[in-house]
C-alpha cells in the first residue's frame, strides 16, 4: 500500500516523507513494528509513543507519524500532525478501506446499561434478519461467532479491523458501546453513528475525567458524529444531551413528554412488564431479566430500533425472547433453597440497582459482597460501602481487581462509608474465601449478590491477570462440601 493512500484526508502540519513509497502495515505499539511499517506515536492515557520512536526505527520503521520531533531528529522519514490520535484513527479506516462506510454503526454510551442494551438491540435487528457485529465489555460478536475483548472500545486500529471483519462475514449493522475514554481519546474519531444512544450518568471514572461535568460531556460527544440520538430523558445528563441539539432525538422514559414512555410497570423476581406509548399507540413489553433498570434498558433498545425504522411492536415481540447477560444479573445454578446472582455492578449506581432489584424478590436477607478497583476513582469507595450497607442484610467486604493498590488500603476507604451502619458486615480480603463464607451463612429464602466481576473470569494483582471465575467458585464450593 502506497503511503498517499493510507494518509488521505489527514491533516499534515509537515513531512518528509515521500507519499509515493511503499508501506508495510500501520502500528501504534512499537514492539509490534516490523520492516517497512509506518509507526504512528500516539499520546497515550498512560505513556507517550513518541518516548519509543527510536525502538520503533532500530525494529524497521520505514515512516513515523508523529506530534512533535524529537530533538536532534530521527533518521527516516516523518508526518508531523496536531493529533496523532485523529491520525491513527483516520490511517486505520484508510486502511481497512472504510468498512464502517458499508455497515448501519449504532452507537451506545453511559455509566450502566450499555452491555445489556446492545445485546437487547442486537436481539431485535436479527428478528428482522439482519447479520448484527457487537463491540463491547463482555465480548465482540459476528453474528453468533464470539471474539475476545479487551475493553470496552477497543483502539482505532483495532476498532477498524474489527470493522472489516464484519463488512467481510457479511453484517449489515454494527452495535457498539462507546466509552467516555473512546470519545475523548478519539478511538472512534471519524466514524458516522446512524445512531447513538444514552443511557444513563452516575458517578464512574473520575480518576480520568477528574469532575461529573467532564464526564458528561465527554459522552455527549458522541451526538456531535450521530445522524440521531436516543436518550433518557429521566436522567439529568439525558436532558443535558437532549439540549446540545447536536443532532435529532428519540427521548425515553416515565415522563409524559418522552417519545417512547414506559407505563403499567411490573416487577418481578425474573422479569419485567410494562406498557410503552408511542406514536404507533400502546404496545405490551415483557422481557426476561429482573430489576427496574431493565425497564430503561429495554426502552432504550425499542428507541433504537424505531430510529432504525423497526417497528416498536415487532421490537417489542422481539424483545419477549430475549435472554440475559452473562454477568448482568446472572443466576448461579446451586440446587439450594437460597439464590446467588453475579453482577458486574462496580459504581455506586451500579451497586444501588442490584440490590434494590434482589430486594425485590428476596423472602430472606440480601448478602451483598463488594469490592472496589484498585488504581481508580476512591471517592466512590465509601459510598458504595454506604449503598450496600443500606441495601443490604448483611455485607461481605472483599478485593476486587486491586491492580497496584494494597487490598486493605482499599477496603479501608470502602469502610469509611460504614462506620454508622447497624447493618452486620465481614471483612475478607481473598475473594474466593469471601465467597465461601457467604455461602457457609446463607439460609433458606436469601439472595447473595457477588458484586463486581461479573462476566470477568480474573482478577487484576500487579498487572498480572490471575484466574478467578466466581461461577467456578461457587461450583467448587459445593464440591467440596459434597466430598466432606
Amino acid at each position: 500500500m502506497k503511503l498517499e493512500k493510507i494518509l488521505k484526508g489527514v491533516d499534515i502540519a509537515e513531512q518528509t516523507a515521500d507519499t509515493g513509497m511503499e508501506i508495510g502495515e500501520l502500528k501504534y505499539d512499537s514492539r509490534q513494528v516490523q520492516n517497512g511499517d509506518v509507526f504512528v506515536a500516539i499520546t497515550g492515557y498512560e505513556t507517550d509513543g513518541h518516548k519509543y520512536i527510536g525502538k520503533a526505527i532500530e525494529l524497521g520503521a520505514s515512516a513515523i507519524v508523529l506530534e512533535h520531533v524529537p530533538e536532534g531528529g530521527i533518521s527516516v522519514p516523518y508526518i508531523r500532525v496536531d493529533s496523532s490520535r485523529r491520525a491513527l484513527a483516520q490511517m486505520a479506516a484508510n486502511y481497512f478501506d472504510h468498512p464502517a462506510d458499508s455497515m448501519t454503526m449504532v452507537g451506545i454510551t453511559g455509566t450502566n446499561g450499555k452491555t445489556t442494551t446492545t445485546y437487547l438491540l442486537k436481539t431485535i435487528l436479527e428478528a428482522q434478519g439482519h447479520t448484527v457485529g457487537l463491540i463491547g465489555t463482555n465480548q465482540n460478536m459476528i453474528g453468533d461467532e464470539i471474539l475476545p475483548t479487551e475493553r470496552t472500545t477497543p483502539e482505532s486500529f483495532e476498532l477498524h479491523k474489527l470493522f472489516a471483519q464484519m463488512r467481510d462475514a457479511g453484517c449489515t449493522h454494527v452495535i457498539m458501546e462507546v466509552s467516555s475514554h473512546s470519545l475523548v481519546l478519539d478511538r472512534v474519531y471519524g466514524i458516522e453513528f446512524t445512531v447513538g444512544a444514552f443511557t444513563n450518568l452516575t458517578q464512574d471514572h473520575l480518576d480520568f475525567h477528574k469532575t461529573m461535568e467532564a464526564y458528561r460531556d465527554a459522552k455527549a460527544l458522541l451526538f456531535h458524529q450521530s445522524k440521531t440520538g436516543v436518550t433518557n430523558l429521566d436522567d439529568a445528563a439525558g436532558k443535558f444531551m437532549l439540549e446540545q441539539k447536536a443532532c435529532p432525538f428519540l427521548s425515553y422514559g416515565e415522563h409524559e413528554a418522552c417519545d417512547l414512555r414506559a407505563a403499567d410497570i411490573q416487577l418481578h423476581a425474573d422479569s419485567i412488564g410494562f406498557v410503552c406509548e408511542s406514536a404507533e399507540g400502546k404496545t405490551e413489553v415483557k422481557l426476561g431479566i429482573p430489576g427496574q433498570f431493565t425497564v430503561y434498558n429495554a426502552l432504550c433498545a425499542l428507541s433504537c430500533a424505531k430510529a432504525l425504522g423497526v417497528s416498536v411492536a415487532d421490537a417489542a415481540d422481539a424483545l419477549h425472547k430475549a435472554h440475559g447477560v452473562k454477568g448482568r444479573v446472572e443466576v448461579v445454578p446451586t440446587n439450594t433453597d437460597y439464590t446467588v446472582l453475579i453482577d458486574y455492578a462496580h459504581s455506586p449506581d451500579g451497586v444501588e440497582n442490584v440490590l434494590e432489584a434482589a430486594r425485590v424478590f428476596t423472602k430472606g436477607r440480601v448478602i451483598g459482597l463488594f469490592g472496589c478497583g484498585g488504581d481508580r476513582d476512591r471517592t466512590k469507595r465509601p459510598k458504595m460501602g454506604a449503598i450496600a450497607a443500606k441495601l443490604s442484610d448483611y455485607c461481605i467486604v472483599t478485593s476486587d481487581n486491586p491492580r497496584t493498590e494494597k487490598p486493605e488500603a482499599i477496603i479501608e476507604d470502602i469502610l469509611e462509608g460504614m462506620k454508622d451502619t447497624k447493618t452486620p458486615y465481614d471483612v475478607i480480603v481473598n475473594r474466593p474465601e469471601a465467597i465461601w463464607h457467604a455461602l457457609d451463612i446463607a439460609q433458606t429464602g436469601d439472595t447473595i449478590v457477588l458484586m463486581g466481576k461479573g462476566h470477568e473470569t480474573y482478577q487484576e494483582i500487579n498487572h498480572v491477570k490471575h484466574h478467578l471465575d466466581e461461577r467456578e467458585v461457587v461450583a467448587q464450593y459445593f464440591e467440596n462440601k459434597n466430598h466432606k
